[in-house]
């Protein structure tokens, strides 16, 4: 676990342990809740805050996680979550799978994604960026890391990890599905007046599929550049690009804003990262200007990466050796074989054209691996027709 000091997001101050389940602020005395290690610190949520401590202090921990887990981002349009579906999940937690916890929390499609992301491209994409200028780092920090699914591989491959996100509910889904314990979690927004992890002992912080949310862009990446320090690298995968339509909500920028953005930083159209993997060749960077037409860039910047990226062929975007390596569950049985069932036409229209897994497969359902990428399986879990899901997906 990285050992993070963190900061009051209304007043920058220093908090302090308050107890089993609250941060105090050193000068103020303004409480936060805390439940499983996650501290909540999103601000333009006092009433909700001051519910949870009532709850916490009384003993009434279910009641408070239950408010927690409600909590959602300013960009949710879907109907709010059943409380008694939230009690069960609570009640329920050491034995539901994964999907029965995002089905329970009501994320509709969202959910989709989450329990689908292990396979799809942008998740793909964000992964060979990583190897393509992989440096050994020995702790990464995720800012929007959703339910873990890049802490995940971080940390099994012995980095020292932590996460922030805007969302309660999924940062305790990361802790008891995908990530476990050993991670440092903290809910705060990342356009809060002060930012809560200014001096984090990080070398590589990443953000995923996110970045183009957030107000403050400029603001927020200084914040981010000085987490990483002086020695430290930047990996920002999956920023939409204005000068292209696309499908998800957030505010998308252009070429011009990535250059000058990332005046440091090798630049990529995020489906050449995709294409990489499969390839197992490096990825080739472009000069921002060559990208108008892209869906979407993925950049790495900072004194600390890597000068020039290398082969994708044997690291992070391969399961480690003692991986259980299962089909892709979006295989469904047919005609003797499987094929790719999608979970909604959304999916379909976002995923169907990028996908790098057969829309059909011969299988078997599973198959062994050694973690070697010379394998005569190697290219099958490249594409991710064959996958390495969490213990209880």
């Amino acid at each position: 676990m990285i050992p993070f000091d963190l900061l009051s997001p209304e007043t920058g101050h220093r908090l302090k342990v308050d107890g089993a389940h609250a941060l105090r602020d050193a000068e103020t005395g303004a409480r936060w809740p805390v439940i499983d290690g996650i501290p909540y610190l999103r601000t333009g949520r006092d009433s909700l805050v001051t519910a949870a401590l009532d709850h916490l202090d009384a003993d009434r921990r279910e009641d408070a996680l239950v408010l927690l887990l409600a909590d959602q981002d300013d960009w949710w349009t879907g109907p709010p979550a059943d409380p008694e579906s939230l009690r069960r999940l609570v009640r329920e937690r050491a034995s539901a799978t994964l999907r029965q916890a995002v089905d329970w929390l009501g994320w509709g499609r969202v959910g989709d994604y989450f329990v689908n992301r292990w396979t799809d491209p942008t998740f793909l994409a964000g992964l060979s960026l990583l190897e393509a200028h992989w440096n050994d780092p020995v702790c990464a920090f995720e800012l929007a890391c959703g339910i873990g699914h890049y802490l995940r591989e971080l940390k099994r491959r012995g980095v020292k990890v932590a996460g922030a996100d805007v969302v309660f509910a999924k940062l305790w889904v990361a802790r008891h599905w995908v990530v476990g314990e050993k991670a440092q979690l903290v809910c705060f927004d990342a356009s809060s007046p002060h930012w809560p992890i200014p001096e984090a002992p990080v070398d590589l912080v990443i953000c995923n599929d996110a970045f183009y949310f957030l107000d403050d862009k400029p603001g927020i990446l200084s914040c981010l550049r000085q987490t990483a320090g002086e020695e430290g690298w930047l990996a920002l995968s999956h920023i939409h690009n204005s000068g292209q339509p696309g499908f998800s909500a957030g505010k998308a920028i252009s070429a011009a804003e990535i250059e000058e953005l990332f005046p440091d930083g090798l630049v990529y159209d995020d489906a050449e990262l995709t294409r990489a993997l499969v390839e197992a060749r490096a990825p080739q960077p472009r000069e921002p200007r060559d990208l108008r037409s892209c869906e979407a860039f993925s950049v790495v910047a900072g004194p600390g990466m890597r000068p020039a990226p290398r082969a994708i062929v044997d690291g992070i975007t391969l399961p480690p050796a003692d991986a259980a390596l299962h089909l892709n569950p979006l295989y469904v049985p047919e005609d003797g074989g499987f094929a790719i069932r999608w979970p909604s036409e959304r999916y379909e229209a976002e995923y169907a054209s990028q996908a790098t897994y057969p829309l059909h497969s011969d299988g078997p359902e599973a198959i062994d691996w050694n973690g070697k990428p010379n394998t005569s399986d190697a290219a099958r879990v490249r594409r991710r027709e064959y996958v390495d899901l969490p213990e209880r997906w």
